[in-house]
């Protein structure tokens, strides 16, 4: 992994951001039309949303004033996104089987990365994840906690690492706390 060559900024997407989203995600949505959207909804809400419902579904959570994440921009141009948010806006996590709650502490999440094509292997992922735990912080979040998937000493497709994996985690602070399954490590950062 290479380190940024040059200072990325950090910006909340809010709806004055919303063209640089959709910049960044490109006509497919980045991941097969999830527009980020895999976490807040149902499995099969998102399925029948992929593609232009789910842009839609994340343009209606942008414009409700709510922040689902934030966007880096190497100068003007939106090179990187991430996920975040309290935990309650991603209800998915609690029906999942592995990623369930380990506790009731309140915890903001760190669900999702998108690097695009160009600017992946450059080290962006860790500055996302810096930039989106001082964003959680600077809103009150005391945890912040992530489901990095581990690889298992294998090579992960970009798409099966949108989580981010454990080394980018711990290289920015968090620690191991549950490890629900052979491909699921649960983090978390302590303020």
């Amino acid at each position: 992994m290479n380190k940024p060559r040059c200072k990325l900024r950090f910006k909340p997407l809010t709806p004055e951001r919303w063209p640089d989203f959709e910049k960044l995600f490109g006509p497919s949505g980045a991941y097969s039309g999830c527009w980020c959207m895999y976490w807040r909804l149902t499995r099969a809400e998102f399925a029948k949303g992929q593609g232009e419902g789910n842009r839609r579904a994340m343009k209606s959570v942008v414009g409700s004033g709510r922040v689902p994440g934030i966007i880096a921009y190497l100068g003007k141009e939106p090179v990187g996104w991430c996920s975040v948010g309290p935990r309650d806006d991603f209800p998915s996590l609690d029906r999942s089987r592995v990623l369930k709650r380990l506790d009731d502490k309140p915890v903001w999440s760190i669900v999702c990365f998108f690097i695009g094509r160009e600017h992946r292997g450059e080290g962006f992922g860790e500055e996302l994840i810096k930039a989106a735990v001082h964003y959680a912080a600077s809103r009150g979040a005391k945890l912040v906690e992530a489901y990095p998937t581990s690889p298992r000493g294998r090579d992960l497709a970009p798409v099966s690492v949108y989580m981010g994996v454990p080394a980018m985690f711990k290289r920015a602070g968090f620690v191991e706390c549950a490890r629900p399954s052979e491909a699921k490590v649960i983090m978390r950062w302590r303020k």
